[in-house]
């Protein structure tokens, strides 16, 4: 259960942000038509607008992030590391009970 739930916070984020982006190019640009900016002033505009988008997405993405560990965490799932430093200990408990 816990898999399934990190799996459909990781494809919702990605999904929002996908379509947060592609929504957000065409609202610049209406924004940019209607309110009749130079050129100049729209490259800017935009420029801005994708810089604020960037870091909503980081931020986004870091949340996520945030909330996969807690929830791992909270399902008391070991960690590939964790797994990786007990399979490390049998193996040395192997050797020393060859001998």
């Amino acid at each position: 259960m816990p898999f399934e739930f990190i799996k459909k916070t990781m494809l919702t984020g990605i999904g929002v942000a996908l379509k947060t982006q592609a929504e957000f190019e065409e609202i610049t640009k209406s924004f940019i038509e209607k309110t009749r900016m130079s050129e100049d002033e729209g490259k800017k505009f935009v420029e801005e607008m994708m810089d604020k988008y960037q870091d909503a997405k980081v931020s986004m993405e870091t949340q996520i992030e945030k909330s996969v560990k807690k929830v791992l965490e909270s399902a008391d799932i070991a960690s590939s590391k964790e797994l990786n430093a007990l399979k490390e200990e049998v193996e040395k408990l192997k050797e020393e009970l060859k001998k």
